[in-house]
Order: structure tokens, then sequence, then C-alpha cells
């Protein structure tokens, strides 16, 4: 089976309507189950543990897929693949950073990172931005201090 058509199937089944269930016995730790039992309980998150059990994997199933299938997009078409700047301006934008309004300078950061971390993720980009901004502007303010003193 290739990976293109587990996720068609996989999609398949998680679209089914059929209300046919299996018993299962699985293995979780202690302290998952009790806190499953307390979401369930005093939090209202589901109407029981394993109603919360099998939402949570057709969740990381649907995300599984869905991420599969971008990964296989990207295969396809790799010049649509983002960059590790790209996603660092996305990633700024959704923390709503400052920094999201310069993307020259992410850009840069981003550069300047790879280099020496090529496996660095946007969230490292956009602080590594806002650590050289912070040194950039402290420069600034030390001269103005020292120009002032003179």
């Amino acid at each position: 089976m290739t990976r293109e058509e587990a996720i068609d199937r996989i999609n398949e089944l998680l679209d089914s309507t059929d209300p046919a269930t299996t018993n299962t016995s699985m293995r979780i730790p202690n302290a998952l189950r009790e806190a499953a039992a307390l979401a369930v309980s005093e939090l209202d998150v589901a109407p029981s543990t394993t109603v919360l059990a099998a939402n949570a994997l057709r969740m990381l199933l649907e995300g599984t897929v869905a991420l599969a299938a971008l990964e296989l997009h990207y295969e396809e078409y790799p010049e649509f693949r983002p960059s590790l700047a790209d996603l660092a301006i996305a990633a700024a934008e959704l923390d709503g950073s400052p920094l999201a309004q310069q993307p020259d300078l992410l850009r840069r950061a981003a550069s300047e990172i790879a280099q020496r971390h090529p496996d660095a993720e946007p969230e490292d980009v956009v602080l590594w931005a806002e650590a050289r901004q912070y040194a950039a502007e402290e420069q600034k303010r030390i001269a103005a201090e020292q120009k002032g003193a003179a």
C-alpha cells in the first residue's frame, strides 16, 4: 500500500458512519487514565473516557493524515514548500509579534540561524530576531548615553 492509498483509506474509515464498535484492551498509564476520568467528570469534556479517547484518537489521525497529504504535495511540488523565513513570518503573525511587520529582519534572522542550526524551528528564528533587535537597541542606547555624558 502506498502512502497515498493509506491516506485515502484512513480518510474513508474516518468518514464512515458505521455504528459498529470493537471492544479493545489498551494499557495506558494510570495517571493518564485518572486525568481523563477527571476531565470527563469535572470538566465535561466528553460523556465518557471512552468517547474522550476515541475523539482524541480521531483528532490525532486527522492531523496525521493532513500532514502526510501535505508532505506528499511538497514532494510533488517542492517549490511550494515554505522556507524557514516564511514560516517564521507566519509564526510572528500568529503570535502577534511586532516583528511580523519586519519580514526583512526575519528573513535575515532565518538565514543566520539556519547556518548554525539547520534544524531550527520558526519560533527559534523569531526569538533570534528579537534578541538581535534588542541588542541593537541597547547598543544605540549606550552610545546615546555615552554621547550625552561627553
